[in-house]
């Protein structure tokens, strides 16, 4: 059995437990005969950075939770695909400070033209500065949305605006205040 194919038996284990299974489970797992060939293959994910070992326990990296990233593809004319084979987790493509981000769930049409629809996943880095064309995470009179970041030139009043023409700019009448700015967008595609 290749290595890939342990590697989901062990992927889909965690899964179903949350844990990784033991020696004794990947005996079984595997069909090996030995505790040592398990030994092996374990190591060799450690030495892959798949696995960690921590406090004498071995545990799942970031890259455990990997996919595999096959290399480039053009979207114009076709070209001979090369196979460069590495493992990226979308927590580290899309996430750039995880200690201070997390992810919030969108409903409502007015971000559509910036490429954000109803069901869309955002991810929101809480300690990056807003800066004009931000999309952000906004308090604006005790109310939350999302929107983009705007400051009015005359003024240098700070406001919010949808991506979408049928609603209006937003004015704070009290205050406005930005709890975060978008660093991604997820959309998981229809069947």
């Amino acid at each position: 059995m290749p290595s890939v194919d342990r590697l989901a038996m062990i992927k889909r284990f965690y899964r179903k437990y949350n844990r990784l299974p033991s020696y004794s489970e990947m005996l079984r797992l595997f069909h090996f005969a030995s505790k040592k060939a398990v030994h092996l293959v374990v190591h060799k994910w450690i030495e892959e950075g798949l696995l960690k070992i921590d406090s004498n326990k071995i545990t799942p990296t970031l890259r455990f939770f990997g996919l595999p990233l096959f290399g480039m593809i053009k979207a114009g004319f076709p070209i001979l695909a090369e196979e460069d084979r590495q493992y990226l987790t979308l927590d580290e493509y899309l996430i750039n400070d995880p200690n201070s981000s997390f992810l919030l769930k969108v409903s409502g049409d007015s971000m559509i033209n910036a490429g954000i629809f109803d069901g869309d996943v955002v991810v929101v880095e809480q300690k990056r500065e807003p800066v004009p064309g931000d999309i952000v995470l906004a308090e604006i009179d005790r109310e939350w949305t999302l929107k983009i970041y705007k400051k009015d030139r005359r003024h240098r009043l700070a406001y919010l605006e949808a991506a979408n023409p049928k609603y209006p700019p937003f004015y704070p009448t009290q205050e406005l205040k930005i709890h975060g700015v978008i660093g991604g967008v997820v959309r998981k595609l229809a069947n």
